[in-house]
């Protein structure tokens, strides 16, 4: 090879070198050409954790690949800043669906979802039913059919006989202890307690409560004394020496929370005790106007205090020292189970608020509110399903709705419930379903 050659083949690696470097160099900072803007711009990505796992992805119809069997989740990248077409499915299961938008440099993120099945099966557990009532451990169920009411345990699925059906006044009332170790019975005017430490379960009179108390609540700590509400006046309770005495008087309501007794007094104020009464404090420092035969209820999370009046909501602001009006009309509120935001609705809409800023996309701040979506059947009950999603029946369909407020919400028909009542278990993952007289279980719903 003569030198002219060697310099002119040299020059042409050298060229093209200056050329293509540049481009490498681009290409690994995650740098693209957008052919339809007509100019470089640095790439995105997706990343997404499902439940099922091994679930399949694919982007604006083409199929990507499938989250890993291990961790459920995929991570997409070198994708141009634009919006894309997202679909995730699995054989069984309903697909989830939704447009989301790719930023330079931002790898977007959708970590909570979960697949529902596609058809959900359900077993009865007992026919002839007319209501149940489930425990705070969810491990046990009062059911009541036209024989009386019965005790069933869901672990071991044995069902006992409590008490035979009666006259059936229409006030009957079931409460149980914290630690779902005791259950206070309220039948036809009578109070009775049952108690499940002792075997078999023994089941006493209380002959010394008045049939008229009402806002019936366990101690916290201990099971054998219990708080209630009577001419607008709170007592506690002994119910193993059956004594009582007086706790408070000329109260509203009150409420137990976190170890700690709130009550609203007739004067409009809102005050803060411990079970010893030596230590209490005024909430707010602005009366709030009492009405006169009013229902008030206090509900509270974490530093969030509400009041609800029938069907208005009222929030405590801090910074007023008072309670503002935050949302009517209202049915209930439900806290998630990561304690980070509340769901709250009324027959046909369904909101949040966000207790606490939320770091998972999409971003939302501590008291946000944030309308999800509305519906023309009424609304039954609602449970939180995750910390992601919601479950609740209206009045024909039992359905599952993302919070993911991102596009167009994935809303799913589980299976029908006209004129049913429903219960979630959040720690097996089943629906329970009164239907037609027969007491239903569905499988579980999350692997």
């Amino acid at each position: 090879m003569t030198k002219r050659i060697r310099t002119i083949l040299f020059s042409f690696c050298a060229i093209l070198f200056f050329l293509i470097a540049p481009t490498i160099t681009l290409y690994s900072m995650g740098y693209r050409i957008d052919f339809e803007k007509k100019k470089f711009v640095q790439t995105g990505g997706f990343y997404f954790k499902v439940l099922p796992k091994n679930v399949q992805i694919s982007i604006d119809g083409k199929i990507k690949k499938k989250t890993d069997i291990l961790f459920g989740s995929i991570l997409i990248k070198n994708l141009l800043p634009k919006e894309y077409g997202v679909k995730i499915e699995k054989e069984g299961y309903l697909p989830w669906e939704k447009n989301l938008k790719i930023e330079e440099k931002v790898v977007t993120e959708a970590k909570n979802v979960v697949l529902v099945p596609e058809k959900t099966k359900f077993e009865v557990l007992k026919e002839e039913s007319e209501n149940f009532f489930f425990s705070p451990d969810g491990k046990k169920i009062i059911l009541e059919d036209k024989e009386g009411l019965k005790l069933f345990d869901t672990e071991k699925k044995i069902e006992n006989y409590l008490i035979e059906a009666q006259s059936k006044e229409g006030n009957e009332e079931i409460v149980f202890s914290p630690d779902s170790q005791k259950i206070l019975l309220k039948i036809d005017s009578k109070f009775k307690l049952l108690d499940l430490t002792k075997f078999p379960p023994s089941l006493t009179d209380l002959d010394f409560l008045d049939p008229e108390i009402k806002e019936i609540t366990f101690h916290p700590k201990d099971s054998a004394k219990i708080f209630f509400l009577k001419n607008g006046e709170v007592f506690e309770a002994d119910i193993e020496k059956k004594e009582t005495v007086l706790f408070e008087k000329d109260i509203s309501t009150y409420k137990i929370s976190a170890g700690f007794i709130y009550y609203l007094d007739n004067t409009g104020f809102l005050f803060k005790t411990d079970f010893s009464q030596k230590i209490k404090e005024k909430v707010n420092e602005r009366v709030f106007p009492i009405k006169e035969g009013a229902n008030y209820q206090i509900e509270i999370f974490g530093n969030f205090i509400f009041l609800k009046d029938g069907e208005r909501l009222y929030l405590f602001d801090p910074d007023l020292n008072s309670f503002e009006k935050f949302f009517e009309p209202v049915k209930s509120l439900k806290i998630s189970p990561d304690l980070k935001k509340i769901a709250y609705f009324n027959d046909h809409e369904i909101w949040l608020f966000f207790l606490e800023n939320s770091f998972d996309q999409p971003w939302k701040k501590a008291k946000e509110k944030v309308f999800l979506t509305r519906f023309s059947e009424k609304i039954g009950d609602l449970f939180w399903f995750t910390a992601h999603y919601l479950i609740f029946n209206t009045d024909s369909t039992i359905k599952i709705v993302e919070i993911d407020d991102r596009d167009g919400l994935n809303i799913y028909d589980l299976a029908e419930s006209k004129k049913s009542k429903i219960f979630f278990d959040d720690l097996d993952k089943k629906v329970y379903l009164l239907k037609d007289g027969n007491f239903l279980i569905s499988e579980r719903l999350i692997p």
